[in-house]
């Protein structure tokens, strides 16, 4: 019987390891070290569409979202509290809605700090990545986000945004590089109106 034991000890000893979930100030400390950068993304549609291009961070509250070619005239812009979408097809008049409107706000925020009260709602583990659910505590019908995190080493591959009507689109992002120069006119809302005019 103890051969049997330590022979099952031995046998476990010799298994992978478990990885474990990343703790929440632990992401929330990593998405406050992403100021400034930009990355490459696949974005899928709820429609089963399939977009590429650039994303440009600059916290707080500012994205881009440029597109490639055929899209290339489509692009999403957030900065002073408002989300645009220009198409390409309405003289540069874009979208417009609050960011707070989409969970989208929760990664751009100023201070992000994923142990606010009621915020995460899930976090778990899925496929060998960390993945929060998270929403705004305050208007949870304005939908959600799952944030996507690889260990090793940590960083935000992926996100899934839930709107409330519930249609989803997916970001797969590659890494993140660090940025300096991003002006703040790449994030200008009415700048880009007026340039295509």
């Amino acid at each position: 019987m103890k051969t049997l034991i330590a022979a099952f000890a031995l046998f476990v000893a010799a298994l992978p390891a478990v990885a474990e979930r990343l703790s929440l100030p632990a992401l929330s400390a990593y998405l406050n070290t992403i100021t400034q950068a930009e990355a490459r993304f696949t974005q899928e549609n709820a429609d089963g569409s399939r977009l590429t291009g650039t994303v440009y961070i600059k916290r707080p509250g500012r994205i881009r979202f440029e597109y490639d070619p055929p899209q290339a005239d489509t692009l999403v812009l957030a900065s002073g509290g408002q989300i645009a979408v220009f198409d390409g097809r309405a003289s540069g008049v874009p979208e417009q809605f609050p960011l707070r409107r989409t969970p989208l706000g929760i990664i751009l925020a100023r201070d992000i700090d994923l142990t606010r009260a009621r915020m995460v709602t899930g976090h778990g583990m899925d496929g060998g990545r960390t993945v929060v659910q998270a929403q705004d505590p305050d208007n949870p019908d304005y939908g959600r986000i799952y944030l996507y995190f690889d260990h090793d080493p940590v960083r935000l591959s992926e996100w899934l945004i839930v709107s409330g009507t519930g249609e989803q689109t997916r970001t797969r992002l590659q890494p993140f590089q660090p940025r300096d120069d991003l002006g703040d006119m790449m994030f200008s809302i009415p700048f880009e109106a007026q340039a295509r005019q």
